[in-house]
C-alpha cells in the first residue's frame, strides 16, 4: 500500500480551506483533497468532463462532508496530478481504483458527475468489492442517446462564451431561463471563494484526451447495467443538455438497485449543484440508509 506524501493535517472547517495532498500511484502524483470526519465509508467525488479540484461546489462537499469523510481528485494529466490523461472510460476507472488503493481503502461510496458517472459505472462493475454504494449524477450508460454529440456541443458553447465573455459552464450546465442564468452565476461566484492553493486549469492535450473518451463512451454498444449490483441513487436537472435527462431516467429502469430522485425542475447538467440544499440531504439519506 502506498502513503500519501503529505503529512497528516487538522480536518478542515471548509472546502475550500482543504489543503491540496498528493499520493504516488505507481510513481504518478495524484493530487486530492480530504474534508470531513475521520470515520465511516469515505465517499470519493469523481469530476466532469475539464473539471479540476476547484470545480466542486463548495455547498455540495461541504454538505456532505458535515457527515461523510469527501475525497476530490484530479485525474492523471488533470490539474494537479502528473501523467497523461488516458483517452478511455475504461483507463480512467483503472486509475481511479489505483488511486483508492493507494489511499489504503478497501471499502467506499462514489459520487460521479457526467463524466466521473461513466468511471464509477464502470468501477461499480468491474470493482463490486470496492464500491458500496453510488450516486450518479447528470451522467448516463454507454450507448446512452446524444452522449455522442458531447464534444460538438462543447465547442459550440465555448466558443459563444468567448464571443459573450461569460464562462462556457453558464450555457452548459444551466438552462437559459431567468432561474438558471440566475443559479449560474451564483455557482459560479462560489466556485471563486477559494482565493489561496487553486487547481491548475486542464490542459488543451488532456482535455481533448478526455472528449475522444467520452465520444467512446457514447458510440458503445448499449451497457448492460445488470453487472452493477449495488445500490445506486440517480439524479439530474430535466433539462440537461450536455447528456440528455433521458439517460438519467433509463440507468434508474435499467440499474438492478437503481434509485431515482426526481429530476430538478428548471434545471440541467448541472442539477445537483442548482439544487445543493436539496441534494445534499438526499445523499447523505442515501448513503446511511
Amino acid at each position: 500500500m502506498s502513503t500519501p506524501t503529505s503529512s497528516p493535517m487538522p480536518t478542515p472547517a471548509s472546502y475550500r480551506n482543504a489543503p491540496t495532498r498528493s499520493v504516488s500511484v505507481h510513481g504518478v502524483d495524484f493530487a486530492y483533497r480530504q474534508h470531513g470526519p475521520d470515520e465511516g465509508v469515505p465517499l470519493i467525488l469523481l469530476n466532469h468532463l475539464s473539471a479540476v479540484l476547484d470545480n466542486w461546489d463548495p455547498r455540495v462537499v461541504d454538505g456532505l462532508a458535515a457527515r461523510r469523510r469527501v475525497i476530490t481528485y484530479d485525474n492523471r494529466g488533470v490539474g494537479a496530478s502528473g501523467g497523461s490523461t488516458p483517452d478511455t472510460i475504461e483507463a480512467m476507472a483503472r486509475d481511479t481504483v489505483l488511486f483508492i488503493r493507494a489511499l489504503g481503502y478497501d471499502r467506499v461510496d462514489l459520487l460521479g458527475l457526467s463524466m466521473g458517472g461513466f468511471v464509477a459505472q464502470v468501477v461499480a462493475a468491474q470493482e463490486p468489492d470496492l464500491v458500496r454504494k453510488m450516486i450518479l449524477a447528470g451522467t448516463g450508460p454507454a450507448g446512452g442517446p446524444g452522449i455522442d454529440k458531447v464534444t460538438s456541443l462543447t465547442v459550440k458553447d465555448t466558443l459563444k462564451a468567448v464571443v459573450t465573455r461569460k464562462d462556457p459552464k453558464q450555457f452548459l450546465f444551466f438552462t437559459a431561463t431567468e432561474g438558471g442564468r440566475r443559479t449560474a452565476h451564483a455557482f459560479l461566484d462560489r466556485l471563486k471563494e477559494r482565493t489561496d492553493d487553486r487547481d491548475k486549469a486542464i490542459s488543451l492535450s488532456s482535455l481533448r484526451a478526455q472528449l475522444k473518451a467520452i465520444h467512446r463512451w457514447g458510440v458503445q454498444a448499449p451497457a448492460d447495467l445488470s453487472r452493477i449490483h449495488q445500490p445506486v441513487l440517480v439524479a439530474n436537472g430535466e433539462s440537461d443538455r450536455m447528456i440528455p435527462s433521458v439517460n438519467t431516467l433509463d440507468l434508474a429502469a435499467r440499474l438492478p438497485q437503481g434509485e431515482l430522485e426526481p429530476l430538478y425542475p428548471d434545471a440541467g447538467h448541472g442539477g445537483i449543484f442548482q439544487f445543493h440544499d436539496a441534494f445534499v440531504p438526499r445523499a447523505l439519506e442515501f448513503l446511511e440508509a
